[in-house]
């Protein structure tokens, strides 16, 4: 699925220790464009916090998953991203921002083809 909007913001990383190692987690919040703009919280995990940018006011394309689970008979959704494009932002082309997006193409391939994530680490 994908979203476009404007970041409004950002919350604190999270971080714990699962069975495959530690964790990081980012939650930041998009508010979409349109006659009735929307807010929606998505979080970004592992590597994919690293491409979150931390100007608040940018427009984002983020394409992201959707995962329930359930936990106490309660049931839980998030919007876990694994794609997270910066729109308008036009910069020239060096060749460090072409090897940083050669990395963070590689990043969202190997996410796409992996296996599913596993509740087992989550803290709760």
């Amino acid at each position: 699925m994908e979203i476009s909007g404007t970041l409004i913001e950002i919350k604190d990383p999270q971080f714990g220790q699962g069975k495959n190692g530690q964790w990081q987690k980012n939650e930041f919040i998009i508010e979409t464009d349109g006659q009735y703009p929307k807010k929606v919280c998505l979080s970004a995990w592992g590597k994919t916090c690293e491409y979150l940018p931390s100007e608040i006011g940018c427009k984002l394309n983020v394409q992201f998953d959707v995962e329930s689970r359930e936990y106490n008979g309660r049931w839980y959704t998030e919007l876990r991203a694994f794609k997270i494009e910066k729109l308008g932002g036009n910069k020239p082309a060096t060749s460090q921002a072409q090897k940083q997006d050669a990395e963070y193409q590689n990043h969202v391939e190997e996410r796409q083809s992996s296996a599913p994530f596993d509740e087992a680490d989550l803290p709760f």
